[in-house]
């Protein structure tokens, strides 16, 4: 085949009437009139860890920027929050040790650290939405999602009693969405019935419908202070080789009962969230997750990427995929820097 060399006085042309898409990307302004995805602070769901451990503000060495924050500045955090613009938020807990015990019962304490502090919200911010996490890992000694049998087996029907004691114990203190974490068979739909039969008809599920046993979650198992950093949790965790399973368990949560579902992590199931997104009549949350959060502060720290560009690329491809919200370590940050 001929090529031409900068000697020729032949040149290529495009044929006369061809498409150029570059026309579409030739200024600001043109970029902006055609782009398809937008990042909004309506989008984000800002994770927050409430602490009983210290009465001061900690650091989270694995989480730069992030911070365990204690009851007593719980206002003062949610103040900060909505003056950002920020709607949304999803609380853990960090209780202290000697409130864990084999069988998570901390998790269903009508006065404990979740259930004051969700009641503390919606008393001083009734305009923020709580996004409540349910699962036992903070509350046991093993740092396990549910309650063990012999062998150390998780047991799913035990579990998912707890489970519902806990999710009613959250929607009494007036939380606005159950989100279990745990990947028990059957708990988003055990949770609607309890829910619903004890009045709390309005009290949505989202449900962590597609996690997957991954090694993305180091540094929340390090906040969250569960004991849970190399624990197997692969009997209950989804497998991150399979993509048929993943759909399957979605389906199923949404047959019971689930108003959202979600995804985590995030980045590196993408291709997961764009073919839920395919058959899903409820919208798609993802997590993007502790470990995906530090690699890009410590990729921006050490100036390997520009972390505003970096953030706003990461957090608009969730988008493209298909999500409609997104949980993020980076959700106050963005607000500050980015919208």
């Amino acid at each position: 085949m001929y090529l031409p060399t900068n000697e020729d006085s032949f040149h290529f042309s495009v044929p006369f009437g061809a498409m150029r898409p570059r026309r579409l990307r030739l200024n600001e302004n043109i970029r902006s009139l055609v782009q398809e995805n937008f990042l909004k602070k309506s989008d984000l769901i800002c994770p927050l860890f409430i602490s009983e451990l210290s009465e001061k503000i900690e650091s989270i060495p694995k989480l730069p920027g992030i911070y365990r924050i204690p009851y007593s500045f719980l206002e003062k955090e949610c103040q900060e929050i909505m003056e950002l613009g920020l709607r949304n938020i999803m609380i853990f807990p960090v209780v202290s040790k000697e409130k864990k015990d084999l069988l998570g019962k901390e998790s269903q304490n009508k006065n404990g650290l979740m259930q004051k502090s969700i009641r503390l919200i919606k008393e001083k911010f009734p305009k923020l939405t709580i996004f409540a996490d349910v699962a036992l890992d903070p509350f046991t000694l093993h740092g396990h999602d549910g309650i063990l049998g012999e062998n150390d087996f998780v047991l799913n029907d035990e579990t998912v009693q707890a489970l519902c004691e806990q999710s009613l114990s959250y929607a009494q203190a007036g939380c606005d969405f159950i989100c279990p974490s745990d990947m028990m068979d059957g708990r988003v739909g055990c949770i609607r019935k309890t829910l619903d039969a004890n009045g709390f008809i309005h009290t949505g599920i989202l449900a962590y419908s597609a996690k997957f046993a991954s090694s993305f979650y180091g540094p929340f198992r390090e906040a969250v202070q569960s004991g849970a950093r190399n624990l197997d949790k692969k009997n209950y965790q989804l497998n991150f080789a399979n993509t048929s399973e993943a759909l399957r368990e979605v389906q199923l949560d949404i047959e019971e009962g689930a108003d959202l579902i979600m995804v985590k992590p995030g980045l590196p199931y993408l291709d997961i969230v764009s073919k839920i997104k395919q058959i899903s009549p409820v919208p798609i949350v993802i997590y993007h997750v502790s470990a995906e959060y530090s690699m890009l502060k410590i990729a921006a720290e050490h100036n390997i990427v520009d972390e505003k560009s970096a953030v706003y690329e990461t957090l608009i491809s969730m988008k493209r995929a298909g999500a409609s919200a997104i949980v993020t370590y980076y959700a106050k940050w963005a607000c500050q820097n980015l919208l």
